[in-house]
């Protein structure tokens, strides 16, 4: 299977790092369409819905996700707590005639079933993928453990977004270190609205990187 008909994973080194956001700016940005297989928690205001209210655009489609579990914490563990078996054929994706992003659940390592990371379901279903970053005090060992983690099972890592502020020192040890690139930054927004999300998005197409360019088609 071509790269053009395969969907795009986005994962990152740890939950919390700012999926949903770089989601919604690609969302924007790229035309499109999203789907999170699993959302855990925060079932009034799931990442999908964030993405719908963080977007402008009315020519994608956010897919449904494929389980929704009241407890917020790994999904296996949500799943159990609610007597449901994920598999990882959960994970197959809606079918599109556009391009499709998938956002994965918590880090690269997080189980999403009881026998399956999310690196396995990226390596499973053969998903190029796009690692967001965000710098800290110990990111450098987390973003070259996951990519490490991704590389052993010979997922396709297209590059590395960082999501805040940047890191001279840090990205130039990563990208040399893993022979990877920076293929976009999304800033550390004042406020987290449509308006910011535009400017970012803009900014991401008027700039696509080279890698995403077999990939997707831009619209707008």
């Amino acid at each position: 299977m071509s790269i053009q008909t395969l969907p795009l994973a986005l994962t990152g080194i740890h939950t919390d790092i700012g999926k949903t956001i770089c989601s919604a700016v690609l969302v924007q940005a790229l035309g499109c369409d999203y789907w999170k297989p699993i959302q855990a928690g925060s079932l009034a205001h799931t990442d999908t819905l964030r993405v719908r209210e963080l977007i402008t655009r009315t020519d994608v489609c956010l897919h449904p996700d494929a389980h929704r579990f009241d407890l917020a914490a790994s999904p296996h563990i949500a799943a159990q707590v609610q007597n449901t078996v994920i598999t990882i054929d959960d994970c197959s994706p809606p079918h599109t005639t556009r391009p499709l992003l998938i956002e994965t659940a918590g880090g690269v390592c997080s189980p999403m079933t009881m026998q399956h990371t999310v690196a396995d379901v990226l390596a499973h279903f053969g998903w190029p993928t796009v690692l967001v970053v965000r710098h800290y005090l110990g990111s450098i060992s987390h973003t070259l453990c996951a990519i490490d983690a991704l590389n052993i099972r010979g997922v396709r890592l297209m590059g590395i977004i960082v999501s805040g502020q940047a890191n001279t020192d840090s990205e130039q040890f990563i990208t040399a270190y893993a022979h990877t690139r920076i293929l976009a930054r999304v800033d550390e927004l004042p406020q987290i609205t449509p308006e910011h999300i535009n400017v970012q998005a803009h900014r991401f197409a008027q700039n696509l990187p080279s890698e995403l360019h077999a990939w997707c088609t831009t619209h707008g």
